[in-house]
């Protein structure tokens, strides 16, 4: 991934940011410096606090990166798999329902979510509903587009 432009973020949105990842993720940051990074050639633009990869831009929503949610455990957003979607979902597959064992219900098709393995609670992708928390558990079905995971270009992205 190639930079295409850095610049510090000024404060109001930071005030945006951090307002948006507090109400949809119950998540809220403390850094002191907050860096966006502009990548060629991606959906993504970085944000980086502190210098870490916390969280990103994509189709001009902010959420929090793989390394960010795992870093700042949301307390909303998030679906959890079993051990049989683990590998499937770190390689970047969209989440199917027969692997999903819970769902925030606040969650509304549409949503950025965080996709948690049961056992230890890693946050293994980021994703896109396509249909409502209350609707994602059950026997057929996409319900999650995957568009972040573990090992892909911005998860493996230092500076």
């Amino acid at each position: 991934m190639e930079i295409s432009s850095r610049h510090h973020l000024r404060n109001d949105e930071v005030r945006d940011l951090e307002t948006v990842l507090e109400s949809a993720l119950g998540v809220s940051f403390e850094g002191d410096t907050y860096e966006l990074v502009e990548l060629a050639d991606s959906p993504y633009d970085l944000v980086l606090v502190d210098g870490d990869p916390d969280a990103f831009y994509y189709e001009d929503e902010p959420f929090l990166t793989v390394r960010g949610a795992n870093a700042h455990e949301p307390e909303r957003g998030v679906v959890t798999v079993d051990a049989g979607a683990i590998s499937f979902v770190s390689d970047g597959a969209d989440v199917m329902r027969p692997g999903i064992v819970d769902a925030d219900e606040g969650i509304e098709a549409g949503d950025l979510v965080a996709i948690a393995e049961e056992s230890h609670g890693k946050v293994l992708a980021i994703g896109r509903a396509t249909t409502d928390g209350g609707d994602m558990i059950g026997d057929s079905g996409k319900v999650i587009e995957s568009i972040h995971h573990v090992g892909d270009d911005l998860y493996t992205f230092s500076v």
